[in-house]
């Protein structure tokens, strides 16, 4: 699967990384609804962080279309709620 880190750019992340992803997605999501600015700032730090030590960076001039799509490292609890506006994760689940 390929995954666009908004402002960085595309990795590849194999399928089996998944499962893994998406518990921290899930722990996202709960920060998100129960309005845990600090939860969700180190949580979003952690999924970002795995999936850059999981994927690997495809090069810049690549434009390859993605299945997934993250938010920015310095993106807001706000921004991100616009951003998944009515879906259920990040991750498919």
């Amino acid at each position: 699967m390929i995954v666009r880190i908004m402002g960085e750019g595309q990795v590849r992340l194999a399928d089996s990384h998944l499962a893994e992803l998406d518990k921290l997605d899930d722990e996202l999501l709960r920060e998100m609804e129960n309005g845990d600015g600090p939860g969700f700032r180190r949580t979003l730090g952690q999924l970002l962080d795995k999936v850059r030590e999981l994927g690997t960076p495809l090069p810049d001039d690549s434009l390859e279309p993605s299945g997934l799509i993250l938010p920015a490292s310095d993106a807001t609890l706000e921004e991100v709620r616009r951003l998944l506006s009515g879906e259920d994760g990040l991750i498919p689940g």
